[in-house]
């Protein structure tokens, strides 16, 4: 009897561990974590649990060696130092795409770069009109510009064997784009006081990389390593340390000298991903997307900032998307995806406006500088907008695509 009780114990075990582990293999798994870690901290921002939310984001960490000190609340941590994690997977998918990938190819990347052009512009002209008496809010002009690809991706593999492979591409292409564009708006507009020896000291790990992967080195520790002299110099520059993620992702060896079977790059890479999707960004979104909603209503929404960006994501994405898209297809530059339609595409060019995590972190670096709080303003305007484009976007990506469709593409 004993031995059936033990039995039936470790049968039910390894059948949760299971589950759990099918759960983690699931395209949208990432994005149900990251919407699940984005809805608890807005449960416990709006409960009695907010005072202790406020505490654990708030919470001092300091780092000393000698008199070379770090000193940041948690929350800094999590959007200076996890997301670098972000950012080099970043950097070393758009090195593979670029070598060898979708983005090797000229005619795969007219139509997402076009895209991606639009999603980024028209976005912010609108933020920009809502904004144009106000300096201060001015600063936040990027917001709306982003796109998060884990929640986009997400959504769309929600409808299953009816989305065809050229939408994912597409999308994901267009998302690559708009990376490369808030890192280069991160780079050149969201940077505080330069220091110059910081900065010298991030100029010489740059040749001592590229000497590194001129010789072959894959070694991960080396590159490692230098990575976090890198980061750490970064930071104290004035230039946003995540862009050290990006600068290192350059110089990983996407192909071995010793194993011509062994690709360095996409090892890590693989490596990376489950470690930035189930950690990284949901901890990221955890920290970052705790809003206190009593007491908000239309008046409040209706202010520059959230407006501009609930009306920069939601419609400025898919005017500029789409727009440009049609334009290009209509005057011959490309072509429309193979199993993409009119509807697809338009609907594809909505869930572009899913901006929340990486609008969060431009939402960061944007106001810091200035001195006024508009946290709360720029959560409500990216959850609004963020929202509004998701449902949207499945609900024509729905109806546009027929699951008879899907099928006869395969």
């Amino acid at each position: 009897m004993q031995e059936s009780v033990v039995d039936k114990s470790e049968s039910l075990i390894t059948e949760v561990a299971s589950d759990i582990a099918n759960f983690f293999r699931l395209e949208t798994a990432g994005g149900i974590v990251l919407m699940a870690a984005a809805v608890l901290a807005i449960l416990m921002a709006n409960s009695p649990l907010n005072v202790y939310y406020t505490l654990l984001i708030s919470t001092p960490v300091e780092i000393r060696i000698g008199s070379l000190e770090i000193a940041k609340p948690l929350l800094l941590w999590i959007n200076d130092g996890l997301m670098a994690l972000f950012f080099f997977l970043v950097g070393l998918e758009l090195k593979r795409e670029v070598v060898e990938g979708e983005l090797s190819n000229r005619k795969n990347i007219v139509l997402p770069g076009i895209g991606a052009i639009g999603g980024m512009l028209i976005p912010a002209l609108i933020y920009v009109w809502f904004n144009l008496n106000d300096p201060i809010a001015l600063q936040g002009w990027a917001i709306p510009a982003a796109t998060d690809i884990a929640f986009a991706l997400g959504i769309l593999s929600l409808l299953g064997s009816r989305v065809p492979l050229s939408a994912k591409v597409f999308l994901t292409s267009l998302a690559i784009f708009d990376d490369v564009g808030a890192i280069l708006i991160i780079a050149f507009f969201y940077t505080s006081n330069i220091s110059l020896t910081a900065l010298l000291i991030v100029a010489l790990c740059i040749p001592l990389l590229a000497l590194f992967n001129k010789k072959g080195v894959e070694s991960r520790s080396v590159y490692l390593f230098v990575g976090l002299v890198m980061w750490v110099a970064m930071l104290k520059s004035g230039v946003h340390a995540t862009l050290t993620g990006v600068i290192l992702a350059c110089f990983i060896p996407i192909r071995s000298k010793s194993d011509a079977g062994y690709s360095p790059l996409k090892s890590l890479e693989h490596d990376l991903h489950a470690l930035v999707a189930f950690f990284v960004l949901p901890v990221f979104a955890f920290a970052n997307a705790g809003l206190n909603l009593s007491g908000v209503g239309i008046e409040q929404l209706m202010h520059g900032v959230p407006a501009g960006i609930a009306f920069g994501l939601f419609v400025g994405k898919q005017i500029g998307i789409f727009g440009l898209c049609f334009l290009a297809i209509r005057f011959g530059l490309c072509r429309m995806p193979l199993g993409m339609n009119w509807g697809a595409l338009y609907g594809t060019a909505l869930l572009c406006g899913v901006g929340f995590t990486m609008s969060l972190f431009i939402g960061g670096l944007a106001f810091e500088e200035t001195g006024v709080n508009l946290v709360f303003d720029e959560r409500l305007g990216i959850l609004v907008g963020s929202l509004l484009s998701g449902v949207a976007g499945y609900l024509v990506l729905r109806i546009s695509l027929k699951p008879e469709e899907a099928t006869s593409i395969a």
